[in-house]
């Protein structure tokens, strides 16, 4: 049996630029430009790992997801270019605006259309930085979840990772199907 890992991502605008609010107080896109979440790069790089290390039946798959613009098509390309098996992309003019809340209920509805064993998170976007849409996520799926991770493999049907404090480091795992964040 393959391993599914979708992976979230989002199209964010670029920190370097000169941002500022719409008329509709969500971020201006249209004056700066936007790319893929350095933290969502980085989960894209974790699910490419874990596929290349997965040692059960079959293959590991990676799927990247975002939910967003027409731009938002780029941080897609990016996750390809960076090996990704597939992309989905959710565009939905109705959905501008939409807080983490609703996010997460459009991200559930495409997780489980796409499959899934696996969904890897950055562990917030570089834009909001609030970070609660991988557990909204993981709550909306019924599945674990298992957050802040340095470090994520899979064996047997588990998801194991290292989540590193100010003073410790702490070992977690759960079973599959599983959401995490890194």
């Amino acid at each position: 049996m393959s391993l599914r890992i979708v992976v979230t991502v989002k199209y964010v605008p670029d920190a370097t630029g000169d941002r500022h609010f719409a008329e509709d107080l969500t971020v201006d896109r249209d004056d700066v430009d936007g790319l893929l979440s350095e933290l969502d790069e980085y989960a894209v790089e974790q699910a490419l790992q874990i596929a290349e290390n997965y040692d059960g039946d079959g293959d590991a798959e990676v799927t990247v997801l975002t939910v967003g613009p027409e731009d938002a098509k780029d941080a897609l390309r990016k996750a390809l270019s960076m090996g990704a098996d597939k992309a989905v992309h959710v565009e939905d003019d109705d959905l501008h605006g939409t807080d983490a809340i609703g996010t997460s209920l459009v991200l559930a509805k495409a997780v489980e259309k796409a499959g899934y064993d696996l969904v890897i998170s950055g562990m917030a976007s570089t834009d909001g930085s609030m970070g609660v849409v991988p557990a909204l996520l993981a709550e909306r799926l019924g599945v674990p979840q298992v957050t802040l991770l340095a470090e994520v493999s899979v064996e047997d049907g588990v998801v194991k990772g290292r989540r590193d404090g100010d003073t410790a480091s702490e070992q977690l795992e759960a079973s599959l199907p599983a959401v995490v964040s890194v």
